[in-house]
């Protein structure tokens, strides 16, 4: 915490207005708004949520077929189960290690030479892994040759962006989360943000149990819990005033460990394209075993002997037994990331004796 969302809170509390929605809500997302330079965005509940609705708004049905990144957290894959549409997986490019734009090409031009309509091809979900932003531009044009949306799943990546234009705002609709994992948190939230003011106006209509305008509860459409508190909003209100801090200081984690081990063979960073700018929410490296000897997994058990976490990156949604029988285009080039990939330590609180106590693990195996 920063130190200023007690004044939200405290605020909330003054005024009775907890719950639901109320003044910090739409500060909340005017704050978005701003730092964001997007039209509209609607505070909800989770990053989850804003996927579910984001792909309600893009008119996903039963039936239909959603591209998602297969190298990702399975929140981006479940909303297109929940409206009984049939995911796509993609795999990664190497350069950023998010879907790869060939790939989505291919998987798009295969699906319609089997006789699938273009009309039952309703949505692309990119996601900037790690806080690294995707290849936009490239995945925009193909978007643009097939007219199918994207939601753009930034969930990961508040504070990102290529050259100057924030992540998040690439897309037809873009999603945020503040869960407690992220570079900022609300405890729990997230946000689904966008140029079309009537889109982001249904969505707080459906995640507000979508009541009519009538004096008793009269419902025409189907309905969701997915709007955020009037407290929690205001934790994002504080939050928003640090967020700048956060990415510094996890910018500033990654190049301890950059400076330390990037001329190690065998050990590769994420790469950060030429115009891209990421938040580096988490620092990720990958191991190849055959160069140096050891794996991604010695590494990690020698952190957890130690008491130091770490964890191997996303395993691949299309590996996942929910999902084994879906479809998948690509190479193996997201399998290889899991097998050889690490996330290191990279909260925004490190201090110089805990960067002491990790490097003393890693020394040994990268020095």
């Amino acid at each position: 915490m920063g130190g200023e969302e007690i004044k939200y809170i405290e605020e909330a509390f003054r005024e009775n207005w907890i719950a639901p929605l109320g003044p910090n809500v739409n500060g909340f997302e005017e704050d978005l708004k701003a730092y964001l330079n997007i039209e509209a965005a609607a505070a909800l509940s989770s990053g989850t949520g804003a996927l579910h609705l984001g792909l309600v708004q893009l008119g996903v049905n039963a039936g239909d077929y959603v591209f998602c990144q297969t190298m990702t957290f399975s929140a981006s894959a479940n909303p297109i189960k929940y409206l009984g549409a049939n995911p796509v997986f993609i795999d990664s490019e190497e350069d950023t290690w998010n879907i790869c734009p060939s790939a989505l090409e291919s998987a798009i031009n295969d699906l319609l030479g089997k006789g699938i309509q273009r009309e039952k091809l309703k949505a692309i979900i990119p996601v900037h892994l790690y806080g690294m932003p995707a290849k936009m531009h490239e995945l925009l044009a193909v978007s643009e040759k097939y007219n199918i949306p994207i939601l753009e799943d930034a969930a990961e990546a508040i504070g990102s962006a290529i050259n100057g234009k924030k992540c998040g705002t690439f897309g037809d609709l873009g999603v945020f989360s503040f869960n407690g994992n992220k570079i900022i948190t609300t405890s729990g939230g997230g946000a689904l943000v966008g140029k079309d003011e009537s889109k982001i106006n249904h969505t707080r209509f459906l995640a507000t149990q979508a009541k009519d305008d009538a004096p008793h509860y009269e419902h025409s459409h189907v309905g969701y819990n997915y709007r955020i508190s009037n407290v929690v909003a205001g934790i994002g209100r504080g939050q928003m005033k640090v967020l700048e801090d956060r990415v510094k200081q996890r910018r500033e984690n990654f190049n301890n460990y950059y400076r330390r081990y990037k001329d190690v063979k065998g050990v590769v960073f994420q790469p950060e394209k030429y115009g891209s700018f990421s938040n580096r929410w988490l620092t990720c490296l990958t191991i190849d075993p055959r160069i140096t000897g050891y794996t991604r997994e010695d590494v990690r058990l020698a952190l957890e002997s130690e008491n130091i976490e770490s964890r191997p990156l996303w395993k691949p949604m299309h590996l996942q037994p929910i999902f084994q029988n879906e479809l998948y285009y690509g190479a193996n080039v997201s399998a290889e990331l899991f097998e050889n990939g690490l996330c290191l330590p990279s909260g925004s609180n490190l201090t110089a004796e805990d960067f002491e106590r990790i490097f003393a693990i890693l020394d040994k195996f990268f020095i």
